[in-house]
């Protein structure tokens, strides 16, 4: 186990997996600790699901199915992004993109790569298990908050174990096929995903370390 410093400063969003199990034992100890985050009021208002095998297969080819129809979106039920994003947010995101497409040689003009690269997160980036986070849609934006938090909880004790992961709310963008995978009961609704393994320590986009903003810039500090 590391120490929580070396888990913060080590995780990264995972874009390559190997072809590595997890333990299931390790990862439901994971899951348990992380179900310690807190919550407003103690509502712990998230649904979690673990998928793997051959299941994961049967979401995975629902979701190609659905791309390779032209379906390359469904009717989302909340904005991933702004509609409007302002910098310096949207500077924040297109420094990213750039990066990360610079990382594996796919230039800005071939629209047609990245969107081929994008659909890579529907294969969870070869990682063995997809957990898919809900919530009840009674729930408002300070319970979504708290969802934030059990998941990164969760992505620092996997990290903690030497398990990688990689947060992907790209998974919204199919929420009536999630739905249906998952038998949602209908006050149920699709947050987010994330596909969890053991990096590729040869992928070049696993190298990429992502800018943060300094602390200045972002911390206000009053009478300290």
């Amino acid at each position: 186990m590391m120490d929580i410093v070396e888990a913060v400063e080590t995780r990264r969003s995972v874009r390559r997996f190997l072809d590595r199990p997890v333990d299931r034992g390790v990862l439901e100890e994971a899951l348990r600790h992380a179900l310690r985050a807190p919550s407003g009021g103690n509502l712990q208002p998230w649904w979690l699901h673990v998928v793997a095998g051959e299941d994961l297969r049967r979401l995975q080819d629902a979701v190609r199915m659905q791309a390779m129809s032209g379906v390359f979106a469904e009717e989302i039920e909340y904005d991933i992004y702004p509609p409007k994003l302002a910098s310096p947010y949207r500077d924040r995101r297109f420094e990213l993109g750039e990066a990360m497409y610079a990382q594996i040689g796919i230039p800005r003009e071939d629209k047609a790569g990245r969107q081929r690269w994008f659909m890579r997160n529907f294969e969870c980036f070869g990682a063995p298990i997809l957990l898919l986070c809900t919530v009840d849609r009674s729930m408002g934006k300070p319970q979504w908050s708290d969802l934030g938090m059990v998941l990164q909880t969760l992505m620092l004790l996997l990290r903690g174990q030497g398990i990688d992961s990689c947060a992907q709310e790209c998974w919204a963008l199919y929420p009536q096929t999630i739905d249906r995978f998952l038998n949602l009961p209908p006050e149920l609704m699709l947050f987010t995903g994330m596909s969890i393994g053991y990096a590729d320590p040869a992928d070049p986009l696993n190298q990429l370390r992502s800018a943060r903003a300094p602390l200045e810039e972002v911390v206000e500090f009053r009478g300290l």
